[in-house]
């Protein structure tokens, strides 16, 4: 009996030893951050690893990113492809820094815009292209006519940073309706405040825009952007007459943005949305704005206001200054009225960076509305000519 018994007390203090073992390798190698352990283990598919292409020309590298690399997100739609070319070919244009652009896209493009790329002068650029998972979005956005180009897939990019990017602590992400005219170094180097995960620039920054934002009616409050007759919205306790900012540029420091749980609250919000419609894509920049504006409430650093001179697109006849477009770093042609297309308001800053399309899928509308003017008034010159010196259009030449 005093031998099992002693055997018995072995066993029992092994299987105590091997407890206490276990708790505190769960308590030591967890993750510093609670918030961020929990994310990880929820992580979404966010891309579809299958589909990522990582680009022969992207340098090769470690675990972590190189400190001097500045990653920028940007999508690439294929009825956009052209405005995403433009963007690229400005900043690569601009500056010396070391670039790695990460291309989020659909299946469609993947091939399409690495045609594009491979065959002009981009090809020497550092970028990785991945397929993005539409499916994660299943449930949590709401149907919404008024503007369904707003919905598509791809403007909810900028929910899912972190799970694009995970070997940078500091990332740019560009809408690919921008132009910049300055070194992208300078915007990569905004410093964010602690405990911010991102930087904006505010609709009520720049003075010198107020005159014609007012013409133009846009909404630069968080009234134009929240339905305020909803008890959810006049919950959150904010002024209605708060000052906007836009989301379309920003520059985001991905681990105050995983800490912070950033992506589920936005996803929470969505969500909210679809069941008590909170928000319409009918109200100023749709709904992939108002999410952004309520978590990042009094929770964001400012951009320099040259660095985000938008409403080019919000109507046709908005005009600035030349001078004062010459000196902005970054130019926006926010609204539904896009360079690529047609009217549009100063073009001329956006043409000088777009590259056309080697495989001639994608066709400026602003090019073919220029050449039909040509065209008629071609004809019109032709009646007061001989017919053997007028020539037909070469875009109808077989």
């Amino acid at each position: 009996m005093p031998l099992i018994r002693k055997i018995n007390q072995g066993l029992l203090f092994l299987v105590i030893l091997t407890f206490c073992l276990v708790l505190y390798n769960k308590f030591h190698k967890m993750s510093p951050y609670k918030g961020e352990a929990a994310e990880e283990l929820e992580s979404p598919t966010v891309h579809n690893a299958g589909h990522t292409v990582k680009q022969s020309n992207v340098p090769p590298s470690d675990d972590s990113a190189p400190d001097d690399v500045i990653p920028i997100i940007i999508c690439a739609a294929e009825d956009r492809l052209g405005g995403t070319i433009a963007t690229i070919n400005s900043i690569y244009s601009n500056t010396n820094a070391n670039i790695i652009f990460y291309i989020i896209t659909l299946r469609d493009s993947l091939v399409h815009i690495s045609k594009w790329i491979e065959n002009t002068k981009l090809k020497g650029i550092h970028y990785k292209m991945m397929e993005f998972n539409a499916a994660i979005l299943q449930g949590k956005v709401r149907p919404d006519s008024a503007r369904p180009e707003l919905l598509k897939p791809l403007n909810f990019v900028r929910y899912f940073i972190p799970y694009l990017i995970r070997d940078h602590e500091k990332v740019i992400y560009l809408d690919d309706d921008v132009i910049i005219q300055g070194d992208i170094q300078d915007l990569y180097d905004t410093v964010l405040k602690p405990g911010h995960a991102a930087a904006f620039s505010t609709d009520c920054d720049l003075t010198s825009t107020h005159e014609m934002v007012r013409t133009m009616g846009m909404q630069t409050t968080f009234m134009g952007h929240l339905d305020y007759r909803k008890p959810t919205v006049r919950g959150l306790g904010i002024n209605p007459t708060t000052c906007s900012f836009n989301v379309g540029v920003f520059v985001a420091n991905v681990t105050e943005w995983k800490r912070q749980r950033i992506t589920k609250q936005l996803e929470k919000w969505l969500v909210a949305n679809v069941e008590e419609n909170l928000y319409s894509s009918a109200l100023a920049e749709g709904v992939v704005t108002p999410p952004m504006l309520i978590v990042f409430h009094n929770k964001h650093s400012l951009l320099n206001p040259l660095w985000h001179i938008r409403h080019l697109g919000w109507s046709p006849d908005a005009r600035y200054s030349e001078h004062f477009l010459s000196e902005a770093k970054l130019l926006h042609w926010n609204g539904r009225y896009k360079p690529w297309d047609y009217p549009v308001a100063h073009v001329e800053f956006w043409e000088r960076w777009y590259l056309p399309d080697p495989t001639g899928h994608f066709r400026l509308v602003t090019s073919l509305k220029k050449h039909f003017r040509e065209e008629k008034l071609a004809k019109q010159n032709s009646r007061h000519l001989p017919m053997s010196k007028y020539k037909p259009s070469a875009l109808f030449s077989v």
